[in-house]
């Protein structure tokens, strides 16, 4: 009989055909408040870390960029600005609840018509190779099950010379930090998602994914890997998020 392979969902051991589910239910749970949960979570920070994400992109009018597990449209909204009439900008989600709130939320903004919403695996990208000048994803590559197949699929859809960002907490450079961070995570974080969305545990597993995310190294080593080149990171706050940036050759 063959083993069946498992993956980490949290700190849980799961199968690996399970854990994509059990992703989508944690967002479903949270979709509704996902923007005033990352406001109170990072006191409004997340909104720099963003903002460094674009200058760093190079994004420039013209451009179509990918937005990978874009939930409510924060990146794609700022992007569709830069892009103008003549570019494009696909704010891409696996999660149909956080797909519809960042749809709503662009129309809100009165984004301009060059945003297209759509569902998609960051492993199994349904774009033609080539197309994109620029993929970013942010705080959702640690959600994937086959992170090396996700690098290689976002390789793939890449024009040459185009850029990819991946946004992500990371591993805090200081062990003071590390155990400051540590004790927020895992006793205010739950106790914040229990009051705000009456979920402790979808944001108990948020801070356990975190812990099993590959650090700056290891993931900077895995886009080598994956095929890009002049592979970089910047940390931010302490490493508490990283920013890591590679080219299509």
């Amino acid at each position: 009989m063959t083993e069946k392979k498992t993956t980490h969902f949290g700190y849980e051991e799961v199968a690996v055909d399970e854990k994509a589910g059990r992703v989508a239910d944690v967002f479903h749970s949270v979709a509704a408040k996902y923007d005033l949960m990352n406001d109170l979570m990072s006191a409004g920070v997340h909104r720099l870390w963003k903002r460094f994400t674009i200058e760093v992109s190079g994004v420039r009018a013209g451009d179509k960029v990918l937005d990978i597990a874009g939930g409510t449209g924060d990146l794609s909204f700022k992007f569709s600005r830069i892009v103008g009439e003549n570019g494009l900008v696909v704010l891409a989600d696996i999660n149909e609840s956080m797909l519809k709130v960042g749809r709503d939320r662009l129309l809100d903004r009165g984004a301009a018509g060059n945003v297209v919403v759509s569902q998609a695996d960051a492993q199994f990208l349904p774009y033609a190779d080539n197309t994109f000048d620029c993929i970013t994803i942010a705080f959702g590559l640690r959600n994937v099950t086959d992170k090396d197949l996700a690098l290689r699929s976002m390789l793939r859809v890449l024009k040459p010379g185009g850029r990819l960002l991946v946004l992500e907490f990371s591993k805090p450079k200081s062990s003071l930090l590390g155990k400051v961070y540590d004790t927020y995570s895992f006793k205010l974080l739950p106790f914040m998602g229990k009051v705000i969305t009456d979920d402790a545990d979808s944001y108990r597993y948020l801070a356990e994914s975190i812990r099993m995310h590959p650090d700056q190294q290891t993931l900077k080593n895995m886009m080598d890997e994956a095929g890009f080149g002049e592979t970089k990171f910047y940390n931010m706050t302490g490493g508490i998020v990283a920013l890591h940036k590679g080219i299509k050759p």
